[in-house]
């Protein structure tokens, strides 16, 4: 049995092949290794319904991540994984990877997330290329859910929203300037709380402030992380996050506008994945 799994830092999405073609799809919190350490993984696997019949049955495990960029990040993964999957090869890597495998299979290819977080590169067919980017989201992160977040919150605090949508992000959040310095600084996870705000985005699409908003964050992913590589051009640039996949009509805009190739935009990259790994297994065997 092959277990396949793509996590970002909210959700981790997990599909099981079973028997006679069939497999179990399920879904658990996002596994990032820079918030989680390995027992509180474990604790978390543990717990899991969906796969407690199958711990010592699975054979191999792909799990491709956030915050899975380093060996040692991977390897806490890893060793959390061994530890309730005894008697299965545990690969762990990166979600860019998985995103890669999703969107490009076996060709070259751009391949970005924009999800809570952002980050990009170019994969050559076989594994991608390291990049300067991937910096969170305090340094980075354009064009993702904190970045989106932020501008959004400051804007209300600073009073730049026209007054209508002002008055419905006051009606649906009544911030104040302590709810927002506690939230970022004293609570866990402040990157979550930030993304929580594109629900807002969401639920007022069609004003042009939130538009506008929406193209500029998207222009700035384009300028800072896209125009980095400088035949970009020449390679499909695929997506893959739900801030790509629900705002898909201004990405695809702002891409027409910056010459990009839009490739596939998908919301979850998990089924895509899961058929590529299979279908590689399959033929190495």
């Amino acid at each position: 049995m092959i277990l396949v799994a793509d996590s970002g830092s909210s959700k981790t999405d997990w599909i099981l092949s079973l028997p006679d073609n069939k497999k179990l799809t399920f879904r658990t919190a996002g596994i990032n290794p820079f918030f989680w350490p390995e027992k509180e993984i474990v604790n978390l696997l543990n717990t899991v319904p969906e796969v407690q019949t199958y711990y010592r049955d699975v054979t191999e495990i792909y799990f491709f991540g956030a915050g899975c960029s380093s060996p040692d990040r991977r390897e806490i993964v890893s060793n959390a994984l061994s530890t309730v999957f005894p008697t299965a090869f545990v690969n762990a890597d990166s979600d860019l990877l998985g995103s890669a495998f999703a969107t490009c299979g076996n060709t070259q290819g751009l391949t970005c997330i924009l999800g809570t977080g952002s980050n990009i590169s170019f994969y050559d067919g076989g594994e991608i290329i390291d990049g300067k980017h991937g910096l969170g989201y305090i340094l980075g992160d354009e064009g993702s859910g904190t970045f989106f977040g932020k501008k959004l919150i400051s804007g209300f605090m600073y009073g730049l929203m026209p007054e209508e949508i002002h008055q419905a992000f006051d009606d649906a959040y009544h911030l104040t300037k302590e709810d927002v310095i506690e939230n970022l600084y004293q609570k866990p996870s402040p990157n979550f709380y930030l993304a929580s705000f594109s629900k807002f985005m969401s639920d007022h699409y069609e004003h042009p402030y939130i538009k506008e908003l929406l193209y500029q964050g998207f222009q700035e992913f384009v300028r800072t992380n896209i125009h980095s590589y400088p035949d970009y051009n020449r390679y499909p640039c695929h997506f893959v996050g739900s801030l790509a996949f629900h705002f898909q009509e201004v990405l695809r805009a702002v891409c027409q506008d910056n010459q990009v190739r839009v490739g596939k935009i998908l919301k979850h990259p998990i089924d895509d994945l899961f058929e590529y790994i299979l279908l590689r297994e399959t033929r190495n065997v």
